[in-house]
């Protein structure tokens, strides 16, 4: 075997720690998988004195993980702090600047700078590799970047954050709030204390972009995804949507269309018989269809010292034996600059629930709008009346525009006998 690969490790929490378990726990079949031995040579934390389970003792300790970047003797360095820039960016750059080896899990530094940090990388001659960011240890990055390099790809479609999914799946089950089921996934640790990059979509319009990028051969373009969380779903909607043959997903959708991409991340009704409907919990799943292949189907732990760390530890393995990509699969040279498919041009059926008052004339109201606004109704559900009380009343579509179902919307929530807000969620059949 040749030289042991060099690694340090830039953060040490879950992920770090998991990856270095596996590194010690497997280090005999890695070692016969990379055709080289690996060591850890140097760690960087922000508390040295903390206990995290394992002895890090014997590794070269530095307080800053750009210091250590700089001067310790090393091929890799691990990225696992996290963050969108601040040290995270300034530990990459520093690789970079020295030449050294990169992998990192942290996909919002890659949505926000992942073009920048692919052509400095790719200028350095090295490996920026970052499995992990993406899905935990579904290996979605490989499978764009390698097993689906004959295809085009025109659209992915994904569960792409667990928590989120969590949330979902709890509250079908046990008919629960939002906000009951959200403090339960803080207290199982499925959740942070601050739960918005995942409840409001922001974690999984990262991973989005990323796999767009990979996906359509175009700059990176996180602004450019349509993002809305789940905090308006209620365990109402999620009744109606299970009495009409649906599970409600928080979505992160890429389609490659003739006016341009459109990457959008939105809670959304799945048919019950579809594939992606039956990955509950904190699993993630993605879907992608490419033109050779068809549609194919990953599913797995999406989160989790475990899974992420393992993912981790592939690119470890990639790198030892000189597999280098570029980061986005393809040269920085033939990135493209992608036209943004506004979402106010995406077509569509929908679900509505609207809280109404028993006046008379309210139900022809609303089918006027609709009909106003050249939108079909599909089907009208109202179980009960009450001459006091606000009553649900779902209204289902069949395609149109989302402008059209906007501007409607606005209407109908001007009738005098229905009380806001009202409640829109798109139904996506494929």
């Amino acid at each position: 075997m040749t030289a042991p690969l060099k690694i340090a490790v830039a953060g040490l929490g879950t992920v770090g720690m998991g990856t270095i378990t596996i590194l010690r726990e497997n280090s005999q079949i890695l070692a016969q998988r990379a055709q080289r031995p690996f060591e850890v040579v140097a760690v960087s934390a922000r508390d040295r004195g903390r206990d995290r389970g394992a002895n890090i003792s014997n590794f070269c300790w530095y307080d800053d993980p750009v210091k250590m970047v700089a001067e310790v003797d090393c091929d890799v360095v691990l990225e696992l702090i996290g963050g969108d820039g601040g040290i995270a960016k300034s530990v990459c750059e520093t690789a970079i600047a020295k030449r050294r080896h990169i992998v990192t899990a942290n996909k919002a530094l890659l949505a926000l700078h992942g073009t920048e940090l692919a052509r400095a990388s790719e200028s350095a001659g090295i490996a920026f590799c970052y499995e992990a960011a993406v899905a935990g240890g579904i290996p979605v990055i490989k499978t764009l970047r390698e097993s689906l390099s004959g295809n085009n790809v025109s659209r992915i479609q994904g569960i792409l954050n667990g928590t989120c999914n969590f949330i979902l799946s709890s509250m079908r089950t046990s008919g629960s709030a939002f906000e009951e089921v959200l403090a339960e996934a803080q207290k199982l640790g499925y959740a942070e204390s601050e739960p918005s990059l995942d409840v409001d979509g922001i974690d999984a319009a990262h991973k989005l972009a990323i796999l767009s990028s990979i996906a359509f051969g175009t700059e990176l373009d996180f602004e450019g995804v349509y993002v809305e969380g789940i905090r308006s779903i209620s365990a109402e909607d999620i009744a109606f949507a299970d009495e009409l043959g649906f599970r409600i997903k928080l979505l992160g959708i890429a389609e490659k269309t003739q006016e341009g991409v459109r990457q959008r991340v939105h809670p959304a009704m799945v048919p019950i018989s579809a594939p992606i409907s039956a990955i509950e919990g904190v699993l993630n799943g993605v879907s992608i269809e490419g033109d050779f292949v068809g549609p194919i189907m990953l599913e797995g732990a999406g989160a989790g010292g475990g899974p992420t760390s393992s993912a981790v530890v592939a690119d470890l393995v990639d790198i030892a034996c000189g597999r280098v990509l570029p980061l986005l699969g393809i040269s920085t040279n033939y990135l493209t600059r992608a036209a943004v498919n506004p979402m106010e041009n995406h077509k569509g059926a929908y679900f509505i629930r609207m809280m109404v008052y028993d006046r008379p004339g309210v139900l022809a109201d609303i089918s006027a709008t609709l009909r106003d606004h050249d939108i079909s109704i599909e089907g009208v559900i109202q179980r009960k009346r009450s001459a006091i009380e606000a009553v649900p009343v779902v209204v289902t579509v069949h395609e149109t525009t989302e402008r059209s179902m906007n501007a409607a919307m606005k209407k109908i929530a001007g009738i005098e006998a229905i009380q806001p807000p009202i409640q829109a969620i798109r139904i996506e059949r494929s």
